[in-house]
């Protein structure tokens, strides 16, 4: 051997990259076949390819070198302006060129369920930009439904697969994006405390007071809330105004967050900010609603983003590990961890791409309850499965270089933005007094399944009991049987039976533990694992 030669590292699984994102995520395809959208399956896979190439070098870029406030220009005049490491602009362009948030609105036609699939995608790359692609995709149906001349003003800048950074007037822009400001320290989630005040100046409103979170500062315009005359009132408050000077929007400093670093998110204050009324005065909530619904969805569908990229990463690396003489995958006990990993995995993907079916086809009342009762439990199971995943790689996992750290980091946000947990299961108990319709659509589709599991047949029966005691002490557990008690009739119809059965019998029949790797014997762990492992090229 040449003095000085590098040893070639041996038993190491090559780098998880170079293939096709979608493609290799089975559950993902055939849900898209399912729910209506197997028409664009060669546009998915062709986003998949280009995702498991490039992006995935450029989401560790977004999170390595994270955007920076700048409040001033060099000569001491206010600029309030955030600079994004290129990656993060060529990761949110590609979202943007794709109509990551937009496609409902462009193409009618199952363009929820594509959006879905492709938003997705993007998240296994980085889902930093999800943020900005979500905020813009919920803000045109409230434009929409309640203030048409805005949305015939703004829409087709939103809607628009042209990405335009930089600080200009809207009126000089193809295309635009939109924030939301609506929390204040005071109040957070009880945004009927808010104390920003909204004065009304000839057919706009002046802005005035603080707020607390505004996500994607650097965003066109924003949905804001506001104490107008008759109450709490939703504003759409422009970045820069008609003839391009600043509006009274000031970014005081961006937040430290435990993850989701590649976005930006800050604390603000209006001065005199010159806004657009949405809706009614004192209808606020009542406006966002439509808003939060969506964004509720992209919740679930980041979350589960998170989860399939940390299922991944653990049944790869298994795949091509050896320890003891034999290799990870075939080790009973890590086989049953991974197969656990893979039963949550597949059950949110399938219960994300139902309930943006329901989008599709404007059912109203199954997707109230469904999106928050998705909401709840999918974003608040993603974390200790992403914790799980990384422990699969040991120290490796460990290791920021590995990614596991990243996603881990990432893994709690959904469950907090747009309505934490107690939020959403309030919100759920609400939607269950004030629209019965919703809690039929939801018996309806579980009955889809009756007889097909008998595990699943006795939780839809204590779900029944359930319903009839509803309270608020009770409401997180309730909420999570309604969640299983729809992943499971979802796997019962549509997934293999090794996954539907062993699913059930541990979710709901409890023959499983509270640890991941609880399985029962005699599950086929090995053709679950298989299932889900990703092939390189």
């Amino acid at each position: 051997m040449t003095t000085g030669a590098f040893l070639h590292a041996v038993n190491q699984p090559p780098p998880l990259e170079g293939y096709d994102l979608f493609s290799e995520n089975r559950p993902l395809v055939e849900a898209l076949r399912r729910e209506g959208g197997g028409a664009e399956e060669e546009r998915c896979a062709a986003f998949g390819a280009h995702c498991g190439q490039g992006p995935l070098e450029l989401g560790r870029l977004a999170n390595e070198y994270p955007p920076v406030l700048r409040t001033r220009d060099r000569f001491g005049e206010r600029i309030d302006e955030v600079e994004f490491h290129p990656a993060w602009h060529e990761l949110l362009g590609l979202g943007v060129e794709h109509g990551l948030h937009s496609l409902p609105w462009r193409e009618q036609e199952n363009g929820h369920v594509v959006r879905a699939v492709l938003f997705m995608t993007l998240g296994y790359a980085e889902a930093g930009v999800g943020c900005p692609l979500s905020m813009t995709f919920a803000a045109v149906p409230a434009l929409r439904s309640s203030a048409p001349e805005l949305a015939g003003e703004w829409e087709g800048r939103l809607t628009s697969t042209h990405y335009e950074p930089g600080p200009r007037s809207h009126l000089d822009k193809t295309g635009a994006l939109c924030g939301m400001a609506m929390t204040e320290r005071q109040g957070g989630s009880d945004v009927r405390a808010n104390t920003t005040v909204a004065d009304r100046s000839g057919d706009v409103y002046r802005l005035n007071g603080e707020k607390w979170f505004c996500s994607a500062p650097m965003s066109d315009a924003f949905l804001v809330l506001a104490q107008a005359r008759d109450g709490l009132t939703c504003f759409l408050l422009p970045r820069l105004l008609d003839d391009g000077t600043r509006n009274g929007f000031r970014i005081e400093r961006l937040k430290d967050k435990l993850g989701n670093r590649s976005n930006a998110s800050a604390e603000i204050r209006l001065e005199d900010a010159v806004a657009h009324r949405v809706g009614d005065e004192g209808r606020g909530v009542a406006t966002i609603i439509e808003m939060v619904v969506h964004t509720r969805l992209d919740c679930v569908l980041g979350s589960t983003a998170l989860m399939r990229r940390a299922v991944a990463e653990a049944t790869h690396h298994a795949a091509y590990r050896t320890v003891f003489g034999r290799q990870l995958i075939d080790q009973p006990l890590q086989s049953n961890v991974l197969a656990d990993l893979c039963l949550d995995s597949e059950a949110a993907t399938v219960t994300a791409l139902r309930i943006a079916r329901a989008f599709d086809e404007g059912d109203h009342a199954f997707r109230r309850l469904a999106t928050a009762v998705a909401k709840y439990w999918v974003c608040k199971a993603t974390p200790p499965l992403v914790a799980e995943a990384l422990e699969c790689l040991g120290g490796n996992g460990y290791v920021e270089e590995s990614g596991l750290p990243r996603l881990y980091r990432e893994s709690p946000v959904n469950s907090v933005w747009e309505g934490s947990g107690n939020v959403n299961c309030l919100d759920v108990l609400r939607a269950l007094g004030r629209e019965p319709e919703s809690r039929e659509a939801f018996r309806d589709e579980l009955a889809l399944a009756r007889g097909a599991d008998r595990h699943l047949d006795a939780a839809v029966e204590r779900l029944d009991a359930e319903l009839e005691a509803a309270d608020e002490p009770g409401a997180r557990r309730l909420v999570e049987l309604l969640a299983l008690c729809l992943q499971g009739s979802l796997l019962v119809r549509h997934a293999p039976s090794d996954v539907a059965d062993a699913f059930c019998a541990t979710r709901l029949g409890g023959e499983g533990g509270r640890a991941y790797g609880t399985l029962p014997t005699g599950v086929d762990t090995a053709a679950i694992v298989e299932r889900h492992r990703p092939r390189l090229g």
